[in-house]
């Protein structure tokens, strides 16, 4: 009886950022719970990899080059996905950067890169995408918030401040699109284990350091998030909206 409050069938989902490492988890997952799968990526090559391999979502998905600081890039995605499928009932945000400097050494260029691709991207996506879900009167938004959305980490400034931004721009579209059957809600992952956190977790202490951050003691996987993505952007989470869920091992507990 309550299985079928997970599905996905009949749905159709936009992943942004959808072509990396743990955005195609994310697209894998919810095409096997049986949604219409849209990828949105920046790197071409990427998409190209996954054209050639869709075999791994056991469906065919559409896979679009896109910009998420571009208006009229993500424009596209809505066009080009309403002329597919009519219709789009989720949306995962989960084009991100970070470039780890103390203040002093971040340079104004990469302060407005990660604010614009984390905080104005998730804008960008959220209203003109939701903008069809308020027309339909349905909808599910998964943003990406982070630990840092509520911690002060060393060397994280603009990352922290566009994932705090995100986490009060999830709150205020949530009461915003309540009376319009929208839940929008937030992740807040700490460490992922994935190809885009290796290179930084093999250099001197740090995977010690991060790991004994964790009451749980272990980084995060691929699949703890997926698994949050899939609750929150299906019917099992009718009555959750506003909410950053911490998908941290603990990390945000004391």
């Amino acid at each position: 009886m309550y299985q079928d409050i997970f599905s996905l069938e009949n749905k159709v989902a936009i992943i942004t950022g959808g072509a990396g490492g743990l955005g195609k988890d994310i697209a894998v997952g919810l095409a096997e719970f049986g949604a219409d799968v849209v990828i949105a990526d920046r790197e071409r090559l990427r998409l190209e990899k996954l054209k050639n391999n869709a075999n791994i979502f056991g469906k065919e998905v559409l896979a679009l080059e896109a910009d998420v600081t571009s208006y009229k890039s993500v424009e596209d995605i809505v066009r080009k996905t309403m002329s597919e499928y009519n219709r789009i009932d989720i949306l995962i945000n989960a084009a991100g950067i970070n470039i780890r400097k103390p203040v002093l050494e971040l340079d104004e260029s990469e302060w407005d890169n990660i604010v614009n691709i984390n905080l104005k991207g998730t804008y960008l996506c959220c209203k003109l995408i939701g903008e069809v879900m308020v027309s339909q009167n349905y909808g599910k938004i998964v943003n990406f918030g982070s630990v840092s959305s509520v911690l002060g980490h060393p060397e994280h400034s603009a990352y922290a401040a566009s994932k705090g931004g995100v986490l009060l721009f999830t709150k205020v579209l949530a009461m915003e699109w309540a009376g319009n059957n929208i839940n929008v809600n937030a992740l807040g992952p700490a460490y992922i284990n994935t190809a885009l956190t290796s290179e930084y977790l093999a250099k001197d202490d740090n995977y010690e350091k991060i790991v004994k951050s964790i009451p749980l003691g272990r980084l995060g996987s691929p699949k703890d998030i997926v698994g949050a993505v899939i609750y929150l952007s299906s019917s099992a989470s009718d009555f959750v909206t506003g909410t950053l869920l911490m998908v941290d091992g603990g990390r945000t507990a004391d």
